[in-house]
């Protein structure tokens, strides 16, 4: 009882102690309230008032297949991109952790080498390899494994090749991050007692990166969703993801209502999301609070 009366005070001290930092983070906070909390509410609630008071934008997506089929192109999208992303990136950050310094290097330069180049110029890249007399299919042609050009752009797999392609680094360098942690005594230990590669992999050191594999599932998935270039490009019009559609009811058939009810459905996803991940583990551990 002595004991609970004594720390009272030193917590209230705690608290008057940490005063000061939120104060210095004010000058940080008010920007973000004007430059985003705001301009957010105003999309909320143009989709609430735009043309008339109501919920009329929001049961439009309820009653016309067209917008239901937007959200569920996009959920899928999203889905398969972040699933062969987390694939791949696993396999590269598993690859840093054991390589020796200098392959380590270059593998993390090549990993970069994608954020130093525009978006833009990537999926134009895609486009020009992937059409119909890009550089793959006169390639396939030439070595006789294929008849005709294969389909590979303006549909959904040239969509996902270009995501993929985009979204690899953000998987793997949170897979990497979380890898590091791993103690590799624990995989020594394992093979002393007998146990042989593939099980120290399955019994150890998979388990150990869940954490790594969720964190960059739910970077990867929630960037997925939010894409508009490569959809655009790569789609050819056929493969419409919400942010290309929030776009064309937005900037060309000027309907502010439906485009910002996209738009707020996104957000909604997104936050439905996290706070579904936050029942199976902590969001701030997973990044990277202490």
């Amino acid at each position: 009882m002595a004991t609970a009366v004594l720390d009272r005070p030193a917590a209230g001290r705690s608290r008057v102690r940490a005063s000061p930092y939120w104060l210095l983070l004010l000058p940080l906070l008010v920007p973000l309230v004007l430059l985003y909390l705001v301009p957010l509410g105003r999309v909320l609630w143009i989709s609430f008032t735009d043309p008339t008071p109501g919920l009329a934008n929001y049961e439009r997506l309820l009653a016309f297949p067209a917008l239901q089929r937007v959200l569920f192109t996009t959920l899928r999208i999203g889905a398969i991109t972040t699933g062969l992303a987390l694939l791949r990136g696993y396999l590269v950050a598993y690859v840093m952790v054991h390589a020796g310094p200098r392959h380590r290097l270059w593998v993390t330069a090549f990993v970069l080498v994608p954020f130093w180049v525009s978006l833009l110029v990537r999926a134009f890249a895609w486009l020009t390899l992937l059409r119909t007399e890009g550089v793959i299919n006169q390639a396939l042609l030439g070595w006789g494994l294929v008849a005709q050009p294969l389909a590979l752009v303006h549909n959904e797999l040239g969509v996902v090749i270009g995501m993929v392609h985009y979204m690899v680094p953000y998987a793997t360098l949170p897979l990497y991050a979380n890898m590091q942690g791993i103690d590799p005594r624990l995989a020594d230990a394992s093979r002393s007692l007998g146990a042989g590669p593939l099980t120290t992999f399955l019994r150890i050191f998979l388990p150990l990166s869940l954490p790594g594999i969720a964190a960059a599932g739910v970077l990867v998935f929630i960037f997925s969703l939010g894409f508009f270039v490569t959809p655009a490009l790569l789609g050819g019009g056929k493969v419409v993801m919400i942010a290309e559609y929030v776009s064309v009811q937005i900037l060309q058939t000027v309907r502010w209502g439906v485009g910002t009810m996209m738009a707020s459905v996104l957000l909604l996803t997104v936050l439905l999301l996290l706070v579904a991940m936050s029942q199976v583990v902590d969001l701030r551990r997973l990044f990277g609070a202490r």
